[in-house]
């Protein structure tokens, strides 16, 4: 049998809070911002591309290096469900439903793209010691 970590139940409320706040905050985005059916879905890859930003930026922020608990909750609570890959992949095959597989491809290969471009951009807001710490002080988490 394996120890579990003191916070476990704790971490795991975390996280499902967060979620239900991020995922929340994409429906209201979703619902203000609607994309017209067969066009390009702007509104999911301002999301997504947005979440990875956040997300990367994370380590450059000392009062979530240094609390345990904040990286679960805002990384994989809040902006696990602010940002979506089952709309990203559901709105791609919609439009190679609706005869569109180009703007499908231009779709999935900008998100992508689009997204490591803004996990770069944040990335030089913290350094390398940085990054280490973020990663150290949320351990096995």
């Amino acid at each position: 049998m394996t120890a579990r970590h003191p916070l476990h139940l704790t971490i795991v409320g975390l996280v499902a809070v967060g979620g239900a706040v991020g995922a929340c905050a994409r429906h209201r985005l979703s619902t203000a911002f609607t994309d017209p059916t067969g066009e390009f879905p702007w509104t999911t890859f301002g999301i997504n591309v947005a979440g990875c930003f956040l997300l990367a930026l994370l380590p450059a922020l000392a009062f979530v290096r240094r609390r345990a608990l904040l990286p679960p909750l805002l990384g994989t609570g809040v902006l696990g469900g602010f940002t979506t890959m089952s709309a990203y992949s559901e709105q791609a095959r919609a439009l190679v439903a609706d005869g569109s597989p180009a703007l499908a491809t231009v779709y999935v290969v900008g998100t992508l793209a689009a997204s490591l471009v803004a996990v770069a951009v944040a990335d030089r807001f913290s350094s390398t010691a940085e990054r280490a710490e973020f990663e150290n002080e949320e351990g096995d988490l």
